[in-house]
């Protein structure tokens, strides 16, 4: 009969196999950047001891920039948007009727009505049969010009020089008429001349809601009307890796809008009946149906993959926040976005910071077409043609408005292409 071998050479699976444990979820990675809150807004200048006179540029190097982040001018524009965007909070468009607009408000927006009669009398050359701008849209811009001073005289203004400078915002804002592109920069050209007409106490925070719900959303229709009529280019474009092509100011106002929706979710815009039912009536969800109306591929994922990635948030406070942080550090931190921006004397530049006189330089509106200009980016100096941006900040690409259409004369605008290649 076999014997049995020892029983302390039988192993122990008992103590050899790891004690199962239920998975705990990844935390989420936390951003260490905090929300930049809503500074206290200044009231308005005496305007008795200003010198009006026609803003220019003056963040011309880093060292300018800087200046600029530290000065009481920052803290201004930053307190100016955050309150009209606080203003809005929870609060659809349709929210304010046209009777609830004051005069000013009213006036602001037949300004924007006479600009799109202007876009509609001026048709786009299209014999020239390009993706790029239309050369037209400089045309367009010249009659703004024109029509500018009788608008700012309709809105109270009698000194000739506050109206060059205030109207020079209004102009910047349609585009640049060299480049014939768009985008946050000139956006924000529009949010600065609605603070030019509060430093002016045009308009008083009680507009503060009209402003954001009637007239931003009737600049952001214009401006939608303009970029598919002149094929304008995205200024500036980091092309999927962007927000959007032209736009910032919708999706902060829009999340501020969504704030504590009941059930309209951050994944909401992959939903086409919800787009269909609200977008009318919140400016992130009408933002999504203009940018996909626009690619010719098919799906966020694809198109525009960091609004993808925006949607899997829990809740729109998170975005609300993330829109904040990224106001400050992708539009007013950024050197080719702020090299852009105009100083008068409603919003003045800081002290120390450059003058174009100083270095030489014509001002943007009077630069040659294929000219170059001198910059400082990431602390190197380099050139620039006048015509667009080098790659260190932003590509120069063709419209995504223009391809859309072009591929719908051919026959392809029935459906949007799904897989993502052109």
């Amino acid at each position: 009969m076999a014997t049995q071998p020892p029983s302390t050479t039988i192993p122990n699976l008992k103590d050899k196999i790891p004690k199962l444990e239920p998975r705990r979820k990844r935390p989420q990675p936390s951003n260490p950047l905090p929300v930049p809150e809503t500074p206290t807004l200044p009231p308005p200048p005496d305007t008795s001891s200003l010198s009006f006179q026609v803003p220019t540029r003056r963040i011309l190097s880093t060292r300018d920039h800087e200046l600029f982040l530290s000065s009481p001018t920052h803290t201004l524009v930053v307190a100016f948007v955050f309150g009209l965007s606080d203003a809005v909070i929870d609060t659809p468009i349709s929210a304010v009727k046209d009777e609830d607009c004051s005069p000013v408000v009213k006036s602001i927006l037949r300004i924007l009505d006479e600009a799109e009669a202007l876009v509609q009398a001026t048709p786009p050359d299209d014999s020239e049969g390009s993706r790029f701008g239309n050369k037209i849209f400089r045309t367009f811009l010249d009659k703004v010009q024109a029509a500018s001073p009788s608008w700012h005289k309709n809105l109270g203004l009698t000194s000739e020089a506050a109206i060059s400078e205030v109207e020079t915002y209004l102009n910047h804002s349609f585009g640049n008429r060299t480049r014939i592109d768009y985008g946050s920069g000139h956006e924000l050209n529009f949010m600065i001349w609605l603070l030019c007409l509060y430093q002016l106490r045009i308009i008083e925070r009680a507009d503060f809601k009209a402003l954001v719900l009637k007239v931003f959303v009737r600049y952001l229709e214009l401006m939608q009307t303009i970029q598919s009529t002149y094929y304008l280019e995205p200024a500036g474009s980091h092309g999927v890796w962007g927000l959007d092509d032209y736009q910032f100011l919708p999706f902060l106002f829009g999340a501020s809008q969504l704030l504590h929706h009941p059930f309209i979710t951050p994944l909401a815009i992959h939903q086409e009946l919800t787009l269909e039912e609200f977008g009318h009536d919140f400016m992130y969800l009408g933002q999504v149906i203009f940018v996909n109306s626009t690619k010719t591929v098919k799906g966020l994922r694809w198109h525009s993959p960091m609004l993808d990635d925006i949607s899997s948030a829990k809740s729109w406070t998170k975005i609300e926040g993330g829109m904040r942080r990224m106001f400050v550090a992708e539009v007013l931190r950024k050197l080719p976005v702020m090299q852009h921006f105009l100083f008068g004397s409603l919003v003045p530049a800081a002290e120390g910071m450059s003058t174009e006189a100083e270095i030489g330089m014509a001002d943007e509106a009077n630069e040659a077409e294929g000219g170059a200009v001198v910059v400082e980016h990431d602390g190197m100096k380099h050139v620039h043609a006048a015509n667009s941006w080098g790659d260190c900040c932003g590509i120069k690409v063709p419209s995504a408005i223009a391809a859309a259409q072009a591929a719908r004369k051919n026959g392809a605008g029935a459906s949007l292409r799904r897989i993502p290649f052109d």
